[in-house]
């Protein structure tokens, strides 16, 4: 004998919802977080047959494991005042980099040098 009651449709599962709480979550978060310039190395392009101070340029010679000024080797931490009296006030300093030099080690170097009283050139 059949039933005359029919059986229960079971409700599909909505995601509107779902989506809805998702969307409000993440414009939410985008709204309150302040998205903040950790750091920041200013790079500028050099410039063709650019005058020359009539001083020679130091070269500083970046390695993966060394670090050298005019071919004499130095450390990181003193690196702003080992090139200030070989550079003086608006020389030129250039970075060479070796074979294998990983990008963080030359940020590391700018970093070092931000805010020094020569130009800072990186050669490729």
């Amino acid at each position: 004998m059949a039933s005359l009651v029919p059986a229960p449709r079971r409700s599909g599962l909505t995601l509107t919802s779902l989506i809805d709480v998702i969307f409000l979550l993440l414009l939410f978060f985008m709204l309150t977080s302040t998205f903040t310039k950790l750091g920041e190395l200013e790079l500028t392009p050099g410039e063709p047959g650019g005058a020359g101070s009539g001083q020679p340029p130091v070269f500083v010679q970046l390695a993966p494991e060394s670090l050298r000024v005019n071919a004499e080797e130095t450390v990181l931490e003193g690196l702003t005042q080992t090139l200030t009296p070989l550079a003086g006030d608006g020389g030129m300093v250039l970075v060479s980099l070796a074979e294998g030099v990983e990008a963080q080690r030359l940020v590391d170097v700018l970093a070092a040098l931000r805010g020094a009283p020569f130009q800072i050139r990186v050669l490729p």
